[in-house]
């Protein structure tokens, strides 16, 4: 924590780090805020569950430019589901303050970037699931992301 913001920094070891709540989720909107210090991959989890540096579930890609901010990926599963069309990925500002918005209701992830809404997926497998919502720094050294402003409203 640094000035009332949570910053995620990797470090050299090849090795992923979360921040998770305690309590799990099903029907929410979460708004947040994040910076981009440095290039590299980040995400917010949805309905995930997280054991040691292991994370299932689904993410919503924080990432450079054209590498799908706003996407939903599925860890250790199948993969991308969706990516933002090409055009709206430059609702990213690179460098500066973003605002996320991820709601997550039945089978239905919408994400916003700065106001741009991102994607639109309904998914059965994920309407099946509830779990935590985690803060998510790729591994590798020299990413380094800031959060702040969080907002979470249980549906």
């Amino acid at each position: 924590m640094e000035d009332g913001e949570l910053v995620g920094e990797s470090g050299p070891d090849a090795a992923y780090g979360y921040l998770a709540t305690e309590a799990s989720f099903k029907d929410f909107e979460l708004t947040l805020e994040f910076l981009q210090e440095a290039d590299g991959n980040s995400g917010v989890f949805i309905r995930s569950h997280v054991e040691g540096t292991r994370v299932s579930g689904w993410q919503v890609e924080v990432a450079p430019p054209g590498r799908h901010t706003g996407g939903i990926y599925e860890s250790y599963g199948r993969g991308w589901l969706i990516q933002p069309e090409l055009g709206k990925q430059t609702a990213l500002r690179m460098g500066e303050w973003n605002t996320m918005h991820i709601r997550v209701v039945g089978d239905r992830v919408t994400t916003w970037l700065n106001g741009v809404e991102m994607v639109d997926l309904v998914d059965e497998q994920i309407g099946k699931a509830e779990g935590h919502i985690a803060l998510q720094i790729h591994d590798g050294g020299g990413i380094k992301v800031r959060w702040r402003n969080l907002r979470l409203v249980v549906r």
